[in-house]
């Protein structure tokens, strides 16, 4: 039985619903009419259902997907602007007792050494990204209640937060690990996490089951139930995310979209993140083995999709992916990308980039500079604010004035004088011309004078040494 409400993941994930869903969607893929109405029910910026997408899915009309680029696009600007996010993973421990078999941190590998950064190197590793002027991280750790039992992972919150580096501060730490218990979420809650993120992987529970043949993630529903458990916990903003390239990609669309409905259905509150990777190349991981890869046309074609049927949520797309495939994921979705990532233990304090212990190749290689001077190239804010979860507008109180249009009051300010800082304590030269030239251009669309004002006053303050300031 399919039942949004539900708390049982084999019901709020439904395997018939999403094959039913599947078969309607196939059945009505040149259906006009009806996917003239989907079309016209997303342009009003409610979002979509499971059903609704995956009939856009299926569609195959060349001016249906030229509608729908430009509805993505466009929804993605009048809930987000051109602002873009940005953040970086810190890997602390590849330990890990899972048999994950896309994963190069899985129990069986054994060429690939196993570290746990120390709370000193821990330190070092914050330092070096405060250097390049990161203010937001996305902490990553194996399942291994050994090395990495909630105790280190509280510890090394609390290091990070503890480390004030120059004019560098990480002022949002972000969470992905393995799923946990309503207790241990209620303590990452109390240690001041931003949002707590877990990949499904797959949808498809009798894959699921197979990608994950040993090890305590081997549990689907234990798995899926795990936002569940993390809102009773205290944490509103969560992140999902599956893994594209292990199952069939319309099924793991149905499925996400499904999962966001189960939020808001059973808590109020949808996800805060949803992402996307592909599966790639690794130690001891080859991604040919999968056959269920898609293509980069496929794949823009589902960021279009998610940002439609989910528009209020935050999109994000990592180094994972090429500059170019980034490039036009931005138009079309995300507000979120990673900047200069390694997903090595320790990467970040190495004068190479280390191989060793990646978790998966890193195709975009570009310094956190280069990025950012890429963005402000194309029209976009590189966007360092960390004011929203600080000022306790999430969750429920983040939605109702993101889907209000009112976050903008907040966000666009926020983002110029974030990018402010980067520009004068990290940019280049070039970067920080291109900085100042858009900061100027970027005020005019503050409609508020007084909001406008206050934002000039704090642009000159960061000139006078002065940091850290939000709305």
């Amino acid at each position: 039985m399919y039942n949004p409400k539900s708390l049982k993941a084999e019901e709020f994930i439904s395997h018939d619903e999403i094959m039913d869903t599947l078969s309607y969607a196939e059945e009505n893929k040149a259906n006009m009419p009806l996917i003239r109405e989907i079309l016209d029910k997303a342009a009003k910026r409610g979002g979509l259902d499971h059903r609704e997408a995956s009939v856009l899915l299926a569609c195959e009309d060349e001016a249906v997907l030229a509608e729908l680029y430009a509805l993505a696009k466009q929804i993605k600007k009048d809930f987000y602007g051109n602002r873009i996010v940005m953040f970086a993973p810190l890997y602390l421990s590849n330990y890990c007792i899972n048999g994950c078999v896309y994963c190069p941190y899985h129990r069986q590998n054994k060429s690939i050494p196993r570290r746990k950064l120390t709370q000193d190197e821990v330190r070092a590793e914050v330092i070096a990204l405060q250097d390049m002027g990161h203010k937001r991280l996305a902490i990553e750790a194996g399942e291994d209640p050994k090395n990495n039992p909630i105790e280190y992972i509280l510890e090394c919150i609390d290091t990070i937060y503890s480390v004030k580096h120059k004019n560098g501060a990480i002022r949002r730490v972000n969470v992905n690990i393995a799923a946990t218990t309503v207790e241990n979420y209620r303590r990452l809650k109390d240690a001041g996490i931003g949002t707590y993120i877990l990949f499904q992987e797959t949808y498809h529970k009798e894959s699921y089951e197979k990608l994950h043949p040993t090890g305590p993630k081997h549990d689907y529903c234990y798995h899926t139930e795990a936002m569940d458990r993390a809102m009773e916990g205290g944490i509103d903003d969560v992140g999902l995310g599956v893994l594209f390239g292990l199952e069939l990609y319309k099924y793991e669309l149905c499925g996400l979209l499904m999962h966001a409905e189960h939020l808001e259905a059973a808590h109020g509150v949808g996800p805060h993140t949803i992402s996307m990777p592909r599966i790639k190349r690794a130690d001891d991981i080859d991604p040919d083995q999968f056959d269920n890869g898609i293509d980069d046309d496929t794949f823009a074609k589902l960021c279009a999709i998610i940002r439609v049927a989910v528009p209020y949520t935050g999109m994000i797309i990592s180094t994972r992916e090429s500059q170019d495939v980034r490039r036009r994921l931005l138009e079309l979705g995300v507000s979120q990308i990673s900047g200069a990532s390694r997903t090595s233990v320790g990467g970040y304090t190495e004068d190479e980039r280390p191989t060793d212990t990646e978790q998966f190749d890193v195709s975009d290689q570009r310094t956190l500079d280069e990025v950012v001077h890429w963005l402000m190239e194309d029209g976009f804010i590189p966007s360092f604010c960390t004011a929203c979860y600080r000022e306790g507008r999430t969750g429920d109180r983040f939605m109702t004035l993101l889907k209000a249009g009112k976050i903008h009051d907040c966000c666009h300010p926020n983002a110029l004088i974030t990018l402010k800082e980067f520009a004068t304590d990290y940019g280049s030269e070039d970067t920080r011309r291109l900085a100042d030239e858009m900061i100027e251009r970027e005020l005019q669309n503050i409609p508020t004078e007084k909001i406008r004002e206050i934002c000039k006053r704090h642009l000159n303050d960061i000139e006078d040494g002065k940091r850290d300031f939000r709305f």
